[in-house]
């Protein structure tokens, strides 16, 4: 049985969706959830749904019962508590029994790593490496939806005022559920880490605010913001100091290039060109368009 978690977020739902989109039969695919009554429609529909938190090992005795691979999506934190709730799901899907352990990290991911997230990431891949269970590390692009969040209020005002960045390889969550998906159907495609997987082009603020005059036919100007002003900012909006630094490592780590690299891996595993943030930006202002 493959076991997904998270299911219940972005990632991990659509990437429950495309496993049986690809004729998985539902009664081998389970999930596990924080809580189950949000995944109903998934059980509903014949998958396995079992409550299962990192923080609780017991929970996961149950949810990863008769895994045969267990897909760990990483979870929305940073630090130390990221890589002990890693670890957790890691002891737990080798308790369990799985034969490969799949992980949702992230391209850049590096001890030296100016970004926490990316040294969060290696520590897990690590963390897998000891674990004596064969691994897949898939090294995800920066979420799309991260670009756009960062936008923020810049599209009505025109101005997209953030740190100085670098270019970075923004990446549709639909395309790396589509990827996991496939590597799960497709079992020890990769062994350890994959390539980045990402979109044909590393972009700036500076091109993603020409793509959104573009797109919404307003002016968008990007401008730069001091680092200690976008802290100042962050911090006076009720954003704790470490979050806030977190952030900013973003900016920081762009800057010197970690995010800049593109790679055809993730169209291979497509078997098509990869979403464009065009596309998805204008999904997000005007509804669903073609590819």
């Amino acid at each position: 049985m493959i076991i997904v978690t998270g299911a219940t977020g972005h990632l991990g739902h659509r990437i429950t969706e495309r496993l049986l989109a690809r004729g998985v039969p539902a009664d081998r695919v389970g999930v596990s959830v924080r809580d189950p009554r949000k995944a109903q429609a998934l059980a509903d529909r014949g998958v396995r749904v079992r409550r299962g938190s990192f923080t609780e090992a017991g929970s996961l005795a149950d949810a990863f019962e008769g895994a045969s691979q267990v897909l760990i999506v990483s979870v929305d934190k940073m630090g130390d508590e990221a890589v002990s709730q890693h670890r957790a799901a890691i002891d737990g899907a080798v308790a369990a029994g799985a034969r490969r352990i799949l992980y949702t990290s992230h391209m850049g991911a590096g001890a030296s790593s100016r970004f926490q997230a990316c040294r969060d990431h290696i520590a897990t891949e690590e963390a897998l490496r000891v674990s004596g269970v064969p691994f897949t590390s898939l090294r995800n692009g920066f979420y799309a939806t991260s670009a756009l969040q960062f936008l923020g209020h810049g599209l009505e005002s025109g101005d997209v005022a953030l740190p100085a960045d670098g270019p970075v390889s923004w990446t549709a969550h639909a395309d790396l559920a589509d990827a996991a998906a496939a590597v799960l159907a497709d079992e020890g495609r990769f062994d350890g880490p994959t390539p980045p997987l990402t979109a044909a082009q590393a972009l700036t603020f500076a091109d993603i605010a020409g793509i959104a005059a573009d797109v919404t036919g307003r002016t968008v100007t990007r401008t730069t913001a001091p680092d200690d002003l976008f802290r100042e900012q962050l911090t006076g909006g009720g954003v704790p100091a470490a979050t806030a630094d977190q952030l900013l490592g973003m900016f920081t780590a762009s800057r010197a290039g970690e995010f800049a690299a593109v790679d055809p891996a993730l169209a291979t595993l497509l078997g098509r060109e990869p979403t464009t943030l065009r596309t998805v930006l204008r999904e997000q202002l005007s509804g669903p368009v073609g590819q």
